[in-house]
């Protein structure tokens, strides 16, 4: 049991994110249940988990735009809520029309103000040059999204993401359709973020390569249940087997690790984690 702070002590400041016996089912198919997780100021954690098994459900939860069938969810000891300016967003990468007119720093200016557009004047000017220099995207903060490349459309939405300064950074995958060499960008420029702003971060995504570096605990999510710890804790073969009620391998070699078996669609290839 926790021990009380001592008498006159401000109370400790609730976690960015927290779940208790949280459950979401669909009809008779339960995407998951009994989660519990709670997520602390400037921690990592990955999500991990074959397709169908609720990792974008859960974000949704947390953005308030679905609800828990089950136990509760909390941003920062408050009920999830649409529109939560606590909460910031990087969806998935997806083409942008070359022709469409909005810039760079339209889009991180909707993350500043989008509920209020117009207020602010010179102040969220000058906040919307911080975030793309924070990114590195000033070269290109009057380009239209369209022409820029995969990569730079992803620093561009991370510093959309982070207008509001929210305590609590989700992302979706957000390294779909990178090269590599993108992906290790987009990947380190958001561990730099929470590092220099106490942001939790809660990121979902198949090409964990470029992640396990930057990782402090994984969510695994599978069809027999789901695993909270480290890397090194959850990634074994004994554990995924558990999770996937049938045989899974993970094989080290060079200094990666594969895991084979539990589902003919879903593979991982895994730094191995120091």
């Amino acid at each position: 049991m926790t021990p009380a702070p001592p008498a006159g002590a401000p109370a400790p400041a609730p976690p960015p994110l927290a779940l208790r016996g949280a459950a979401l089912a669909y009809g008779d198919r339960t995407a998951w249940s009994g989660l519990d997780l709670e997520v602390a100021r400037g921690e990592f954690v990955t999500v991990l988990g074959p397709n169908g098994s609720g990792k974008t459900s859960l974000l949704r939860a947390v953005l308030g735009l679905q609800p828990l069938t089950g136990g509760t969810l909390h941003v920062l000891g408050r009920s999830a809520r649409r529109g939560s300016r606590a909460v910031g967003y990087v969806p998935q990468q997806r083409l942008v029309d070359p022709v469409t007119p909005v810039r760079a720093r339209d889009l991180v200016r909707l993350g500043i103000d989008g509920d209020r557009w117009g207020l602010g004047g010179r102040r969220h000017r000058a906040r919307v040059d911080e975030l793309l220099e924070a990114v590195g995207a000033t070269a290109y903060a009057d380009v239209p999204l369209g022409l820029l490349s995969g990569g730079e459309q992803q620093r561009v939405r991370i510093a959309q993401a982070l207008g509001s300064s929210p305590a609590l950074l989700l992302c979706d995958e957000p390294l779909l359709s990178l090269d590599l060499a993108r992906q290790e960008e987009v990947t380190a420029l958001i561990d730099a973020t929470r590092r220099t702003t106490g942001t939790a971060v809660v990121f979902v995504t198949h090409e964990i390569n470029p992640v396990l570096p930057y990782t402090d605990r994984v969510l695994y999510l599978a069809p027999a249940g789901h695993a909270v710890g480290t890397p090194a804790d959850v990634l074994t073969g004994e554990h995924l087997s558990r999770l996937y009620g049938t045989r899974v391998d993970v094989l080290r070699a060079q200094g990666r690790v594969v895991i084979v078996g539990g589902d003919e669609h879903h593979g991982h290839h895994l730094e191995e984690a120091s």
